[in-house]
């Protein structure tokens, strides 16, 4: 993956205007002390996962940023910049998973990170008059052609930052 696709905006948008449902119904997190980083979410998919760490400042409460998994790690989907894939479901974008990780020092506090999935276009091929799915050379190549799944993820802040 290329070092601009990790480029991550730290977006203080409320999620209370998320008129998506989430794929993924997940319960609060475990509440993170200051400087400690944690895992948020995995993506195999994109080889890559997503850490935060609250930093205790009030200016910039919360750092966020995804991790290559592997250096050897072929991905089967790209990780976008969320201010440049601007994710909505009038984009063809579905909203993959909503996390919640509350700060330990900090009560009331809590980063909120919204992953956002864009489905590939791809479909099994059809069935020929044997009732097999065989795949061409020529097929493969132009399917392969075609954009790879993709990811982002945004993350707010609720609550009131202390300090």
């Amino acid at each position: 993956m290329r070092p601009a696709v990790f480029l991550f905006a730290l977006a203080l948008t409320t999620t209370a205007s998320l008129a998506a449902t989430p794929e993924i119904e997940r319960a609060v997190g475990t509440p993170q002390a200051n400087g400690v980083t944690h895992l948020v979410r995995g993506i195999p998919e994109a080889c890559a996962w997503l850490e935060g760490t609250f930093t205790g400042n009030a200016a910039s409460p919360y750092r966020f940023q995804p991790v290559r998994s592997s250096p050897s790690c072929q991905a089967r989907a790209r990780l976008l910049d969320p201010s440049k894939a601007q994710p909505s479901e009038a984009k063809g974008w579905k909203l993959n998973d909503l996390i919640r990780v509350p700060s330990k020092d900090c009560p009331g506090l809590q980063a909120v990170v919204e992953v956002w999935r864009k489905p590939t276009t791809a479909s099994a091929p059809q069935l020929d008059a044997q009732g097999r799915a065989r795949i061409y050379l020529k097929d493969a190549h132009n399917a392969s052609q075609s954009a790879p799944a993709a990811y982002t993820a945004k993350v707010a802040l609720e609550g009131k930052p202390c300090g």
